[in-house]
């Protein structure tokens, strides 16, 4: 009997991927996109990831006035991915970002706010 393939399944089998696009993994810079990025470095992912939430935005605005509603999806998936490639890039995992909206289920987006705020008026304080 097979298991269903869960959402976090597919995110840490696209994560694997990208860690294999990695130069330390063998990665070819001139064959792979993602091998590209990475060699190129944080100034050029980060512009990527930029770019395709502004496209999430702009998608969005046209579906309130009629557009495509499945265009919001495709330019989100593309800010995922290129989101997927930072976290690479600094040794992180999406299964890290799943555990922090876990630890954020159910506390008050506003509270939630606010204590990360004040954490960060402590650390400045020190």
């Amino acid at each position: 009997m097979t298991t269903p393939m869960t959402s976090q399944d597919a995110l840490a089998r696209l994560a694997a991927v990208i860690e294999s696009r990695k130069a330390a993994n063998g990665g070819d810079p001139s064959a792979s996109y993602v091998a590209r990025l990475l060699d190129k470095g944080p100034d050029a992912f980060l512009k990527k990831i930029g770019e395709e939430a502004t496209e999430v935005v702009m998608a969005a605005k046209d579906a309130d006035h009629g557009g495509d509603k499945h265009k919001i999806v495709c330019e989100m998936a593309d800010l995922w991915f290129h989101g997927m490639i930072a976290l690479a890039h600094y040794g992180l995992q999406p299964a890290d970002v799943i555990a922090e909206l876990q630890r954020r289920e159910g506390t008050s987006g506003i509270e939630e706010k606010a204590l990360r705020k004040a954490i960060a008026r402590d650390a400045e304080s020190k």
